[in-house]
Order: C-alpha cells, then sequence, then structure tokens
C-alpha cells in the first residue's frame, strides 16, 4: 500500500510533462497512434456495438426547456428562413433549450486534462490562470480531442473476479484486481488502450434505482503506476473512478489528480457498463473497438459522452 508521501510522488515519478513536447495537451492519448487505431479495428469480431453510458434523465440530471410549435415564424433564427418557411402553417416543430452540470456522480462524461489543478497547476506545467470563467480554458480543454478517441478498450470486471454482484461503497479495486481480471478473461491491456473499470455500481443503480452518494467503489491510488507502465491512453469506470474516501487526507482524490495533472491521462467518469459486460460474458470476448467523440464545447474540461464499444 503506498503511503501518502508515496502519492503525492506520484505527480513527480509518474509525470508525462514534456514528454510528448512542452505544447502538448493530449497528454496519453499520445498513446494512441495509427498502429493502435488500426489494431482496435481489428477487435471487431462480431460487429456488436452497445452503449457505455447512462441516460441523461429530464429534468433530474438538467433544465430543460421545450417548444412545439405550429408555425416556423416563431422558432428561434426564423428571421433567416426562406419566406416560404414563414408562410407553411402546416409544418410544425420541437425544440430545446438545454442546460446541463455533467461533472458529478451520476451522468456518463468525459474529463479533459484542465479540469483538476493541483498547487495552482494544470497538465503539462499550465498554470491555473489560463482557465477564465467568461471563456473557459485556453489548455487542455476538451476540444483537444476534437478528432474523436478512437482505440482498443478492455472491460476488467472486477465484481465478477471478486464473485459478488457489486463492490461495496468505499471498496477500493488495486493492481492484483487488475491482473487477476486479466488472467481470467484471457486478456491483457497494452499501449494505447482504453481500461474500463466495473465495480457492479451500474447494477447497483439498475436493481435499486439509487445512487450511493459520495462514498463510493473504484480505483485506488495504488493503480496509478500500474496505469502509468501498461501506458493506458483512457480508463474509465462505473463509478466517478476515486475509492472514496481514499485513504489520504492530503489528497482527497488521488487518481483525478495524479491522471489528470501529472500524467495527463483522460477519463470516463460514470459509466454503465452492464451491458458491456454482459455481452462480453456471452461472446467470450473482453476487448473490443471503444469510441468517444466528446462534443466540441470550447473552453470546456469535458463533455457528456456516449462511449460505444463494437465487439
Amino acid at each position: 500500500m503506498p503511503t501518502q508521501d508515496d502519492v503525492l510522488g506520484y505527480f513527480d515519478t509518474l509525470s508525462n510533462w514534456g514528454r510528448w513536447g512542452d505544447d502538448d495537451e493530449l497528454g496519453t492519448l499520445n498513446h494512441i497512434t495509427d498502429d493502435v487505431r488500426l489494431a482496435a479495428a481489428r477487435a471487431v469480431r462480431h460487429g456488436r456495438s452497445v452503449s457505455c453510458a447512462w441516460e441523461v434523465a429530464v429534468p433530474e440530471d438538467m433544465e430543460r426547456s421545450t417548444t412545439t410549435c405550429p408555425c416556423a415564424a416563431d422558432m428561434p433564427g426564423a428571421e433567416h428562413m426562406p419566406a416560404h418557411f414563414h408562410n407553411d402553417r402546416r409544418w410544425g416543430f420541437s425544440n430545446e433549450r438545454l442546460g446541463i452540470m455533467f461533472h458529478g456522480n451520476t451522468i456518463t462524461h468525459v474529463d479533459s486534462p484542465c479540469h483538476i489543478f493541483w498547487d495552482g497547476t494544470m497538465y503539462n506545467g499550465r498554470s491555473h490562470s489560463l482557465v477564465d470563467a467568461a471563456t473557459g480554458s485556453a489548455w487542455a480543454a476538451v476540444t483537444a480531442a476534437a478528432n474523436g478517441i478512437l482505440t482498443r478498450g478492455v472491460l476488467l470486471d472486477i465484481a465478477r473476479v471478486r464473485d459478488v454482484p457489486w463492490l461495496e461503497p468505499g471498496q477500493g479495486v488495486f493492481p492484483d484486481d487488475l491482473e487477476e481480471a486479466e488472467r481470467r478473461q484471457g486478456v491483457r491491456v497494452r499501449s494505447g488502450d482504453a481500461v474500463l473499470l466495473r465495480t457492479g455500481y451500474g447494477r447497483f443503480r439498475h436493481e435499486t434505482g439509487e445512487a450511493s452518494g459520495f462514498t463510493q467503489a473504484g480505483w485506488h491510488a495504488s493503480c496509478l503506476p500500474w496505469l502509468h507502465e501498461r501506458e493506458v491512453a483512457l480508463i474509465g469506470a462505473d463509478t466517478p473512478q476515486d475509492v472514496q474516501p481514499s485513504g489520504y487526507e492530503d489528497v482527497l482524490m488521488p487518481v483525478h489528480a495524479v491522471s489528470l495533472v501529472a500524467m495527463g491521462l483522460w477519463m470516463l467518469d460514470n459509466c454503465d457498463l452492464e451491458v458491456c459486460a454482459t455481452t462480453a460474458t456471452e461472446l467470450g470476448q473482453w476487448d473490443f473497438h471503444l469510441a468517444v467523440a466528446p462534443v466540441r464545447f470550447a473552453g470546456t474540461s469535458g463533455s457528456p459522452i456516449n462511449p460505444i464499444a463494437t465487439f
């Protein structure tokens, strides 16, 4: 078990600052080379695709203002439409204006490196002052991944390894769990992969209809050197990633902090991995092509996301 000093030391020992140049904003996504993408395409052996995201609930997870209108003239921007649209009184439409706070413990989303600061600093040594309330972040925003994250995904089913329906809140996942999952599933994480961690929390949410609050199962900080050594490009989990409580008073969310700030390791929070796990078990295949396409929100620290796994 790493001590708190060990974990704090990860900011140096696991740092990727300068590894891909001083102006790099992609971080570990640099591990996804053209050859890695080609290899990921070869993981498609059955042609079956599944979503790894939760449906966004309305109105619980978003503010929604909906208009249904029988005339085009009332549509915002209608003054720029051709005249015959204004005169068509039979044509109606629906229109939404959505407001959403995607960071948190429920909505499936991607975190870009500018999401977390440590001692006022972001990935690759940039100051948090590059984040402005009006314009967003000028560094390592989600738009750095505008071309998409396409790679091989590997599902490591820790609940299945431990033979439990789900890990209890506060239970951490350790490197030994990851390697036991690899052994049982006949798969090995390699450079450029996305690793999706199943704790079974998705099953808990489906069966109970409840969220367990801030206390969660998830990655323990001891997994960080393992992820660095394997050159993992992206991590996801069916929880908000970090086991909570983390066990470290001076770094409450070490997986978020070290991953995003030091490693530049992008993250998929709050995935729903139940259908993915069921499909993997049925097909006997624990790797797949993973497609993640963030919305190009300028300057934002992430995006709601619908990761697609294709077997």
